[in-house]
């Protein structure tokens, strides 16, 4: 087993208030909680945690870890979206996939990768479904 210190940055936020939604949030999930919220009208949002990385049956990287969704060969890390009124609790009202069999090999021999990827969708509206590149860049 090794260890991939994986880091996700948003950008291009859509803002605190989007369609019918206000006090906007967006987080990493970890497990079935929100982790680190974020805002929807700030500047950028980051996330670091580490992804653990074990031999798969087809004897590809397969990664584990209390961020990591899916079954083997189709793990993702999700970002999920939610109201968050002042003082109140964090209502999920959707969710990203930012599939990790997209993270390129190296990065991930090399045990560090990087996601870039603009948090609002062509609608303006939080960027939810899969995201894979070129939607998010990797380096």
């Amino acid at each position: 087993m090794t260890e991939l210190k994986l880091r996700i940055v948003g950008h291009a936020l859509p803002g605190s208030e989007c369609g019918e939604f206000r006090d906007v949030h967006v987080a990493v999930q970890r497990k079935k909680e929100p982790e680190g919220l974020v805002r929807g009208d700030a500047a950028e949002a980051v996330w670091e945690f580490p992804v653990e990385v074990v031999q798969g049956r087809d004897g590809g990287a397969d990664f584990k870890g209390p961020h990591v969704q899916g079954r083997p060969g189709e793990r993702f890390v999700y970002l999920t979206w939610g109201e968050r009124p002042e003082g109140g609790e964090f209502e999920m009202f959707r969710r990203a996939k930012i599939f990790l069999a997209d993270v390129p090999g190296p990065l991930v021999a090399a045990g560090a990768a990087e996601g870039r990827v603009g948090l609002t969708d062509s609608a303006g509206m939080p960027l939810c479904a899969g995201v894979r590149p070129p939607r998010i860049v990797w380096g």
